[in-house]
C-alpha cells in the first residue's frame, strides 16, 4: 500500500526520465480500481430495466387484435401490485406460447409499467386442396385436425400433412407428396391450401408364407386380407400395402391357427419389400406352426358360495376329445361370466386353465372361476368426438360412474355405439384409477360422415324401372337425429316420404318421431287399379328391458282407389273413391340377433298389432306375429328359419276390404307372383287378399367359392305360406275362402354387391300349389346409388 501511495501521490518534480512509466502506472491502476466500482454501481440499474423488486403498477398489452387484453392478462398469472420477478415474468412467457395464439411474445418494463407485446397466430379462414384426384375433399377433410376460424400453427400443419401422407400410405401411394402453403389475407387470417401430388399406387404382386407345412399358400392367402394384385379387384384396395392391414393379418394367421387347434403357433416375422423399380411390393410371413393339440379332461371349477358348476354346462362350447379352438374357448368364457352375472354375482372373474401335455399332444382345459376384484367407475372420458355431442355417447352406455364394474356392459355399450352408425371406429379401454378399486374408462371414437344424398336406379320385376333421390341427416347438430326425404317413381309407384326421429326426446330413453307420406301404387296386387294414400303419423318408442323394445304409433291415412277397370271383381268396385283410415299401433321385439342388417347368429321374436278406427271410416284389428333362428356353421355357411302369422278381424259389424286384406306371393313366397296366392274372385281371377295368413322361410346363406372381392353370396331357400279367409260385403263367388292349403316352393339365389348396387336374382319353383295360383319362376332386382 505504501508503494501503490507513493506512486499515485508521488510529486511531480520527479527525474523526467522516469515520468513516463509513473504515469503509465498511474493509469492502469486507475482502470483496474474505478471500472469494477463503476460496474458495481451500474449492476442494479440494468436489472431494474426488466426485474427488481419494485411493483408492477400497470400491465399494458400491445399488438392484440381480436385476443381481449384481459384474455392475455389472465393467461399470464401475473396482476398488478406483484414484484418485477424475473421468475414470475418467465413463467408467464411459457404460459403465453402453450397457448397456441401468439407466434411471438415479448416483455419490456417502463418505468413502473410491464409491457407485454404480442404478435397472434393468424386465423384459417379457408383450407382447400389441389391435386387430389383419387381422394375426394370430404375424406382428406376428414383425416386433418385443422378446420377454418381455427388458430394457425406450424405445428399444426406439419401433423396435418404427416395424417395426409399416411392416408395416402393406407391407399397404396408411397410416393405421394404434400406441400402445404399459405396465402395471406387482411385482419390476421389465411388461407391454407394443401398442394398434393398422389402419385401411382404401389401394388403387392406377391404374398409368400414361409415355415407352414399344414396349410399352403393358397389356403393362408385366403385368411389374410392383404390381397395381390389382380385386375378385379381394380375397386378394392386390399392389393395396396398398408402396414396397418399387414398388423391384422398377422393377427388372422394366429387365430386362424388357434382354431385349427395349433397352440403353439406364431409368426415370426412379416416383411414387406419394395420391388428395385419401387412399382410393387413383396410381402412375407415367416410362421412356425408347431403341432396340434386335442382337448382332454375339460372341467369347470369354482370358488364362488352357493355357485353349482353342473349348471353352467349347457353355455360352454368345449368338450373332450375336440381340437382345440381359441375361439370357443373364448366364448365360452365369456358365456359362463354372462352366466354367472345374470345370476346375481357382480364380480366375476373366469379363467380358462390350461395344462399342457408336449408329448401326447393334450391339453386339459378347466375353467376356473372365482370372486372377482370389485372395482367401481370412476370416470368416463370421452375423446375423438368432434361433432357428436358427449351425451348422444354416454346415454348409449350401459356402465355409469360409481357403478360396479363389468365386462358384458363395456361390450354392450362398444355395439350400441358401433350400432349407431355415427363412427367409423370405436376403441374403448380401462386404465386404473385414483385407487386399487377404481378404473377410468377411455372412450376415443373416429366420426363418419352421417349425412347422405343418393340418386338411384334400377330395375326389378315386380315394380318394373324405378328412380330414387334420397336426402338424409343421421346426426343432425350432433345430437344424434334423424332427418330423412325419399322420393321414388317406378313404372307402378311414386311415394314421398319425409321423417323425422329424435332417438332421446326430451333426453329421455324415448324415441319419438313423425312421418308424411304420399303414396301412388299402379296396378295394385296386378289389378288393373290405382290407390293413393296421403297422410302422417306419429312414433313412440322405448326400452322395456336391454333386448326388449316397444314401439307405439298413430296414423292419419286419406286413401282412394281410382282407375278401376271394368272387368275387375266387384269386391275392388264397391271400394272405389276416398277412406279415412285412423290407425293406433303398437310393436314389441326381442331382438337377439348380431345384425339387423345381415344377421348370420341369434333370435328374434316380434307382436305388431293394429287398431284401425280411431276414428275414420274403416274399423279393424290386426295382429301380426314374426320371429326368426340364425345359426352360423362356420364364418362362411349360416342357417336362418323366419315365419310370420297374422290375423285381421273386421270390428263393429263392418266387413273386411279387399286392400286391407294379407296377400301373400312375390317376395313372401318366391315361386308365385305377388298376390298369386290365396282366395281369388271366381269369375274375374282376381285376388281378393285373406284374413289369415302364415309364411316362412328356410335359408342357407353360403360363399361361391369366388375371391371376396367379387362380393357374391349364394343361398339355398325353401318358401311356405298359407292365405285364407275372406269376409266381403257383396256376394261375390269365392274360390277357395276357407280351406288352409299350403304352399311350397324350393329355389337357389344369388347376391352381388356390385360398384351398380345390390344385384339379386332368385330362380324358385312352386312344389305345392293350386290349378288357380299364378306362379312365376324368376325374379330379378337392381339398384345404384351415385
Amino acid at each position: 500500500m505504501a508503494l501503490l501511495r507513493t506512486l499515485l501521490c508521488a510529486p511531480t518534480a520527479i527525474a523526467l526520465p522516469v515520468l513516463p512509466s509513473l504515469r503509465l502506472v498511474r493509469a492502469l491502476l486507475f482502470a483496474v480500481l474505478l471500472v469494477p466500482a463503476v460496474g458495481l454501481a451500474l449492476r442494479p440499474a440494468l436489472a431494474q430495466s426488466i426485474s427488481s423488486g419494485d411493483a408492477i403498477q400497470e400491465i399494458r398489452i400491445e399488438g392484440s387484435q381480436r385476443i381481449e387484453p384481459d384474455t392475455v392478462r389472465s393467461y399470464m398469472a401475473i396482476n398488478p401490485g406483484d414484484p418485477f420477478d424475473a421468475k414470475s415474468i418467465d413463467r408467464a412467457l411459457k404460459a403465453l406460447f402453450a397457448t397456441g395464439l401468439f407466434a411471438d411474445v415479448n416483455f419490456r418494463r417502463e418505468g413502473s409499467s410491464l409491457i407485454v407485446q404480442v404478435t397472434e397466430n393468424p386465423i384459417i379462414n379457408r383450407i382447400a386442396f389441389e391435386g387430389n384426384d383419387r381422394l375426394d375433399d370430404e375424406q382428406l377433410q376428414t383425416e386433418i385436425q385443422l378446420r377454418p376460424r381455427v388458430v394457425y400453427t406450424q405445428a399444426r400443419v406439419q401433423a396435418d400433412v404427416k395424417r395426409l401422407l399416411d392416408l395416402y400410405r393406407r391407399n397404396g401411394r408411397f410416393a405421394a407428396t404434400v406441400d402445404p402453403k399459405v396465402i395471406k389475407l387482411d385482419q390476421n387470417r389465411v388461407d391454407l391450401v394443401f398442394e398434393i401430388k398422389e402419385g401411382d399406387t404401389t401394388d403387392i404382386e406377391r404374398i409368400d408364407f414361409v415355415g407352414n407345412k399344414v396349410f399352403d399358400d393358397d389356403d393362408l392367402r385366403d385368411v389374410v386380407i392383404t390381397r395381390e394384385s389382380a385386375w378385379f379387384r381394380i375397386l378394392s384396395t386390399s392389393d395396396t400395402y398398408d402396414p396397418d392391414r399387414l398388423t391384422v393379418d398377422k393377427e388372422n394367421l394366429r387365430k386362424f391357427y388357434l382354431e385349427e387347434g395349433y397352440a403353439d403357433f406364431r409368426v415370426i416375422s412379416a416383411v414387406a419389400e419394395l420391388s428395385p423399380d419401387q412399382e410393387a411390393f413383396f410381402i412375407t410371413f415367416t410362421v412356425e406352426e408347431g403341432e396340434r393339440y386335442k382337448l382332454g379332461k375339460v372341467d369347470i371349477k369354482s370358488t364362488l358360495k352357493d355357485l353349482d358348476p353342473e349348471s353352467l354346462w349347457d353355455v360352454v362350447l368345449t368338450a373332450e376329445g375336440d381340437w382345440y379352438n381359441a375361439t370357443l374357448v373364448d366364448k365360452s368364457v365369456q358365456a359362463i361370466a354372462d352366466r354367472v352375472g345374470s345370476l346375481g354375482y357382480a364380480f366375476v372373474d373366469v379363467r380358462p386353465r390350461i395344462q399342457r401335455d408336449a408329448e401326447n399332444h393334450i391339453l386339459t382345459l378347466t375353467y376356473d372361476i372365482q370372486e372377482g376384484p370389485k372395482v367401481y367407475v370412476e370416470r368416463i372420458e370421452i375423446t375423438g368426438n368432434i361433432r357428436t355431442q358427449d351425451k348422444v355417447i354416454r346415454r348409449e352406455f350401459r356402465l355409469a360412474e360409481g357403478d360396479a364394474f363389468s365386462t358384458a356392459k363395456m361390450k354392450r355399450t362398444e355395439q350400441r355405439l358401433r350400432n349407431l352408425g355415427f363412427f367409423e371406429a370405436v376403441d374403448i379401454q380401462t386404465t386404473p384409477g385414483s385407487a386399487p378399486d377404481k378404473t377410468v374408462i377411455k372412450v376415443k371414437v373416429a366420426e363418419q360422415s352421417t349425412g347422405e344424398l343418393t340418386f338411384g336406379a334400377g330395375f326389378s320385376t315386380a315394380d318394373g324401372p324405378l328412380g330414387n333421390i334420397g336426402i338424409r341427416e343421421r346426426n343432425l347438430l350432433g345430437k344424434g337425429q334423424d332427418l330423412r326425404a325419399n322420393f321414388t317413381l317406378s313404372g307402378k309407384r311414386s311415394q314421398v316420404d319425409v321423417s323425422f326421429t329424435d332417438p332421446y326426446f326430451l333426453d329421455k330413453d324415448l324415441a319419438a318421431g313423425v312421418d308424411l307420406f304420399h303414396r301412388r301404387y299402379n296396378d295394385v296386387r296386378g289389378d288393373n287399379y290405382d290407390l293413393t294414400q296421403s297422410g302422417f303419423g306419429l312414433r313412440m318408442g322405448y326400452e322395456l328391458t336391454e333386448y326388449t323394445r316397444q314401439t307405439l304409433g298413430y296414423r292419419l291415412s286419406v286413401d282412394r282407389i281410382s282407375d278401376v277397370d271394368n272387368d275387375l271383381s266387384e269386391a275392388i268396385q264397391d271400394e272405389k273413391g276416398y277412406t279415412i283410415r285412423s290407425t293406433i299401433s303398437s310393436d314389441i321385439i326381442y331382438d337377439r340377433r348380431d345384425s339387423v342388417v345381415d344377421p348370420r347368429d341369434g333370435y328374434f321374436i316380434s307382436l305388431s298389432t293394429d287398431f284401425i278406427g280411431a276414428g275414420g271410416d274403416v274399423t279393424a284389428l290386426q295382429n301380426v306375429v314374426r320371429g326368426g333362428y340364425f345359426y352360423p356353421f362356420n364364418d362362411d355357411i349360416s342357417i336362418g328359419l323366419s315365419a310370420e302369422a297374422g290375423q285381421i278381424h273386421p270390428l263393429f259389424g263392418d266387413h273386411l276390404r279387399v286392400t286391407d286384406a294379407f296377400s301373400l306371393g312375390g317376395q313372401n313366397l318366391r315361386g308365385f307372383e305377388s298376390s298369386g296366392v290365396g282366395p281369388r274372385d271366381a269369375d274375374t281371377n282376381d285376388s281378393l287378399g285373406g284374413q289369415y295368413i302364415f309364411d316362412g322361410t328356410l335359408q342357407a346363406s353360403f360363399p361361391l367359392g369366388l375371391p371376396e372381392e367379387f362380393n357374391l353370396r349364394g343361398r339355398a331357400f325353401t318358401d311356405f305360406g298359407v292365405l285364407t279367409g275372406t269376409d266381403l260385403d257383396n256376394d261375390v263367388d269365392v274360390d277357395v275362402d276357407d280351406d288352409a292349403i299350403l304352399r311350397v316352393s324350393a329355389g337357389l339365389g344369388v347376391t352381388w354387391v356390385s360398384p351398380f348396387g345390390p344385384i339379386a336374382v332368385d330362380v324358385a319353383y312352386p312344389l305345392m300349389k293350386e290349378d288357380y295360383d299364378n306362379t312365376e319362376w324368376f325374379r330379378f332386382s337392381v339398384g345404384t346409388s351415385f
